[in-house]
């Protein structure tokens, strides 16, 4: 495994619920990254987010890392979710709701 390959899996399988994105959830850097932290939020879970705007290795590794061309990418468990559209679908049919409970992601303190 490369060293990025290894990093984006010690990323990933590190906290409960994960999101690459542009720029911070305080300060999303671009309206997907933003709809993906505010679909979160109203789940109401606790995620780690990292901005792939600070790091160019890890902002082209994860696109092959999970075979997805855009960002964000949500993971949770483990698992690769999708983007923000995929995100938002889930949302809308409480899909991603359910995953959420199923795989006993802690909520947002």
């Amino acid at each position: 495994m490369s060293d990025v390959n290894e990093r984006l899996s010690n990323i990933v399988n590190g906290a409960d619920v994960v999101l690459f994105m542009k720029g911070t959830p305080l300060f999303p850097q671009c309206g997907f990254s933003n709809r993906a932290v505010a679909i979160l939020d109203h789940c109401g879970v606790a995620f780690d987010s990292v901005d792939v705007l600070q790091d160019m290795e890890v902002r082209q590794g994860i696109k092959a890392f999970s075979d997805w061309p855009t960002i964000p990418q949500l993971y949770v468990k483990g698992e690769f979710i999708g983007g923000s559209d995929i995100m938002m679908e889930m949302y809308e049919a409480g899909e991603l709701q359910a995953l959420l409970a199923e795989k006993q992601v802690a909520k947002a303190s």
